[in-house]
């Protein structure tokens, strides 16, 4: 597979999601660009030494030239969060270290699928569509795919069922305004508030959405205390968006994308399911919600918006 990834930022989110991709082997060359050029050639250094017991691949730091023709663009570049702080609290910081960024990389790589995943991603998603010049359907954020990582896990562990029978979705912001479509949630095709009383002879743990929809959304913040960094997870879920876009088969999948009218709301990145693969967005799937859980969305798209009209871009 002949498949160019770069990924700007070495840090601990960049360099796991390098790790990533290189144990999942969807990319025959990783350019890794920091500008701290020591971390940035430490991290690539330590992954290649592992590449004799995976497959061929190769996996170096560079500079924007090294980026020339890449298939995929990934920007993990920004201040992390600190214990306590939201996402949407590095706005500014963010924008402008991206700003210096998009030129740079738009230059050497007109072509490439922009995936961002530095915080706060619905913001840099916007300006990225807003100021680089390339194709919105060739630019997306992570979004909530974690935090549907998050639901999904979550639900599993509490009915002890395997996660890959738990369907359902986080829609909205990557942050404190997103919330679970429960319409739309089910194990199996059951509804999960319903899925306990369906089972004969089991007694499951009842659970409250109001209490799952805390943990998706406090998750991080917990782990930040803890360790200081969020990385493995969206490690794993970066990757993942990278091999779907390594099929001709689109993969359906909760991206911040630019809204164009979707339940009403333009002109922001948030994130509702996503049709996406080798050539990018190419389309959105306006789901059936409630007029409740519209109401929700809506709200996100405010808050994204209010914290939009406070910065410069």
């Amino acid at each position: 597979m002949s498949n160019k990834i770069t990924i700007i930022g070495a840090g601990q989110v960049g360099s796991t999601i390098a790790y990533a991709l290189t144990l999942k082997q969807l990319a025959s060359e990783i350019v890794l660009i920091d500008i701290a050029k020591d971390r940035a050639m430490g991290e690539a250094m330590d992954i290649r030494q592992g590449t004799p017991f995976l497959g061929p691949i190769s996996i170096h730091d560079g500079d924007y030239i090294d980026a020339k023709d890449s298939d995929i663009v990934i920007l993990t570049s920004g201040v992390a969060r600190k214990p306590g702080q939201s996402r949407l609290d590095l706005a500014q910081t963010n924008v402008n270290i991206t700003k210096s960024i998009i030129p740079e990389i738009t230059k050497v790589a007109p072509n490439a699928l922009y995936v961002v995943v530095a915080n706060p991603v619905d913001i840099l998603t916007y300006q990225f569509v807003k100021t680089s010049g390339i194709p919105a359907n060739h630019i997306f954020g992570t979004g909530t795919m974690l935090d549907t990582a998050r639901f999904r896990a979550r639900i599993a562990e509490t009915y002890r069922v395997a996660q890959e029978n738990v369907h359902g979705y986080v829609f909205g912001e990557h942050g404190d305004s997103s919330f679970v479509p429960w319409s739309l949630a089910n194990i199996g095709s059951i509804p999960v508030e319903k899925y306990a009383s369906a089972l004969e002879g089991q007694k499951l743990p009842s659970f409250n959405k109001d209490d799952v929809e805390e943990y998706i959304r406090k998750s991080g913040g917990i782990i930040i205390a803890a360790k200081k960094c969020t990385n493995y997870a969206i490690g794993v879920t970066t990757a993942c968006l990278c091999e779907a876009l390594n099929y001709e088969t689109d993969s359906v999948l909760t991206l911040s994308t630019m809204l164009n009218g979707e339940y009403g709301i333009k002109d922001v990145c948030l994130s509702i399911p996503a049709v996406v693969g080798s050539k990018g967005i190419t389309s959105r799937i306006e789901a059936p919600l409630t007029d409740d859980e519209i109401a929700k969305l809506q709200h996100s798209a405010e808050c994204l918006k209010g914290v939009l009209n406070q910065l410069q871009f």
